[in-house]
């Protein structure tokens, strides 16, 4: 136990519309982010720094590579539908999974790991944007948070994050 207060798990649909819970990948590493589809700026250049970092990683360690998750959680439940993930995370990956649920399974999957998230006013269009924490997330084997994986930072340090702590 790393003695966090960060606890993790998550029990959401995939884009497929199936349920997916952290206990579903056990067994493996999970990097987790937080954000949503219509992010303007933020949320692409981070998952895409995850994702490199990722393909970094399991350039150079093929073997514990096909033992990682990207996992993608929207914060906007409201407009990201599973069809909406879909195409927003293969936009990155194809090993990137979106996931999404209802309103209370997405602020329980937050809480779960401290991540932060509110509803901005809407514009006179009617649209809006979600303020949010921007950590990535690193969980182990056995389901419990163990880093923040510097997706802020560039696909080299996430890369070394991983070289670090996957074994």
């Amino acid at each position: 136990m790393y003695d966090s207060a960060v606890v993790g798990g998550f029990d959401l649909v995939d884009s497929a519309g199936n349920q997916v819970t952290d206990a579903d990948f056990e067994g493996q590493y999970q990097m987790v982010y937080f954000g949503y589809a219509y992010c303007p700026d933020v949320c692409p250049f981070d998952v895409a720094r995850m994702v490199q970092g990722y393909e970094q990683f399991a350039q150079a360690n093929p073997d514990l590579a096909e033992d990682i998750q990207p996992i993608f959680i929207t914060v906007d439940p409201e407009r990201d539908t599973p069809d909406v993930i879909a195409e927003f995370t293969a936009n990155f990956s194809d090993d990137l999974i979106g996931l999404t649920g209802s309103p209370e399974a997405i602020e329980q999957a937050a809480e779960n790991y401290f991540a932060y998230y509110t509803k901005m006013e809407p514009n006179a269009e009617g649209g809006y944007l979600m303020d949010h924490s921007r950590s990535g997330y690193l969980v182990d084997r056995e389901g419990q948070p163990m880093a923040l994986l510097p997706v802020e930072q560039s696909a080299e340090a996430v890369a070394a994050e991983l070289e670090k702590w996957v074994r």
